[in-house]
């Protein structure tokens, strides 16, 4: 008989196109869309173009092909022809998540990883793009950052930039851009930048990120000016190095600030008193260093999130935090559709006539032949089954089917009043057992009848009232508590 050729139709790749030398970087934050046009050559990055405008149409409310236009209009009005980009996210759209690894061997490594995404984040982690970032500190530990960004915005977002003519090819966050974790996984960096809407902080130590966050109570804008809070920024600097495990803190001894050049130096000038008990190192970034990049920058480039991810994806240096959907080619499609069973039963059915044409012998062939092709059909699934079961009891000790995240969302939902006088902003779950909430309440009374309800639950220890701001009906409020799971049953 013949040798049979098999070829798999859906995993069958072209060969790649080559990179290309230029791209635009984008940054979207608020309603705000910066870019810029950069070019490589000769081991050197030039600026050809660079613009701001402001969207009147909001990309998660309205039609992506109105909004696509819009960009098309304000990139056409700068004189930019690039279609290849990078998108910076908003990094309010995060997700943030933490764990620490056990030593296992590192070919396990991947699937606890995926285990651990899936019982970290708040939500169904199908429902997210995410990616993990690595950190050890000096004694050996290792953690792990998750990071994930929904997936709906983000497709509202490419659809946007598609129906501006142009070809997405990574979707990022800008602040990782800026700050990526420094070569010495001994010299921790705390890292925050002025955005349109609120103030990033990323901390990178152990060679990972170790903590990212948006702090949204940092920036209020008032009759078109943005006023800073420089005491919201170093209250939340010192809580979250507090959550860092102490081998990692102490290696963090330098604070950089991105942004805008006035809000910039206000911000260093009052963090730094804030901070003076920490013995933090106040740094203001006002230019790229020539060790910032594998190429060389102009030297009167603007600091900016669009300006260093276009270098980096220029240069080749990759990141962990991928956020751009997977593409589906046409070749693909057909792929899918084509390889499926129905042609093997149509090759099957012609080898049937073959097979009464020749003979008794032939047919036992067939039959060899047929009881093969079922297997083939089988061991995949079969495999993968047996592979999940290995894993399912090699980490079924490490899962917790408490629910602790959805206990603890539903004595939150409980405790709030129905009718809307006390309503959460965000809700923050560090470790499992330690939860700040911020929000806004009609008055005080309402507020302390909320945290009553919480501290008769079992579960809460205590409730601890943070800072509040404001006047009635729009109070700001800031609370926090222990979750206790050794209490009584939450249910």
């Amino acid at each position: 008989m013949s040798n049979l050729l098999k070829i798999d139709l859906a995993n069958l790749r072209l060969p790649a196109r080559q990179k290309g030398s230029s791209v635009l970087g984008l940054t979207l934050d608020g309603g705000k869309l910066e870019g810029v046009v950069l070019r490589r050559t000769n081991g050197s990055v030039q600026l050809q173009r660079s613009f701001s405008a402001t969207l009147s149409l909001d990309p998660l409310t309205n039609d992506p092909e109105l909004v696509g236009r819009e960009i098309r209009n304000h990139l056409d009005a700068a004189g930019i022809r690039e279609r290849r980009c990078i998108l910076g996210l908003p990094l309010k759209w995060a997700l943030t998540t933490h764990t620490a690894l056990p030593k296992l061997p590192e070919a396990e490594i991947a699937g606890l990883l995926q285990i651990e995404a899936e019982r970290g984040f708040p939500c169904d982690v199908s429902t997210l793009l995410h990616g993990a970032s690595r950190y050890t500190s000096g004694s050996g530990d290792q953690y792990a950052t998750f990071v994930g960004v929904p997936r709906s915005p983000v497709a509202l977002v490419e659809q946007a930039i598609r129906a501006a003519q142009l070809r997405p090819v990574s979707f990022s966050l800008g602040l990782l851009a800026l700050q990526p974790p420094a070569p010495d996984p001994a010299h921790g960096i705390l890292a925050l930048a002025i955005g349109e809407t609120h103030v990033g902080l990323e901390v990178t130590c152990g060679g990972g990120v170790a903590a990212l966050r948006a702090l949204e109570g940092a920036l209020e804008a008032e009759a078109g000016q943005r006023h800073l809070h420089a005491d919201v920024v170093a209250r939340e600097v010192r809580i979250t190095l507090g959550q860092l495990p102490s081998a990692l803190r102490e290696t963090v001894r330098r604070v950089r600030i991105f942004g805008p050049r006035d809000l910039a130096q206000q911000l260093a000038d009052e963090i730094e008193l804030r901070l003076e008990s920490m013995q933090l190192e106040v740094e203001l970034v006002s230019g790229y260093s020539r060790e910032e990049f594998q190429a060389q920058v102009p030297p009167q480039a603007a600091v900016s999130p669009a300006f260093s991810l276009a270098v980096r994806l220029l240069t080749g240096e990759t990141s962990n935090f991928e956020f751009l959907p997977p593409h589906v080619s046409a070749w693909q499609q057909f792929a899918a559709r084509y390889s499926s069973g129905k042609m093997q039963r149509v090759g099957i059915a012609a080898g049937a006539v073959a097979v009464l044409a020749v003979g008794a012998f032939v047919f036992q062939q067939w039959q060899i032949w047929s009881a093969q092709s079922q297997w083939d059909t089988m061991k995949a699934k079969a495999t993968e089954l047996k592979e999940l079961q290995t894993k399912t009891a090699q980490f079924l000790p490490w899962f917790d089917a408490s629910f602790r995240e959805m206990n603890i969302l539903r004595c939150l939902t409980e405790a709030f009043p129905e009718d809307g006088s006390v309503t959460a902003k965000t809700v923050e779950i560090r470790d499992l057992n330690s939860v700040t909430c911020t929000g806004t309440a009609r008055d005080y009374q309402a507020l302390l009848e909320a945290v009553k309800k919480l501290r008769a639950v079992p579960q809460i220890p205590g409730v601890s009232m943070g800072p509040t701001r404001g006047k009635s009906p729009n109070m700001q409020f800031t609370f926090s508590f222990t979750w206790s799971q050794g209490g009584g049953s939450a249910n």
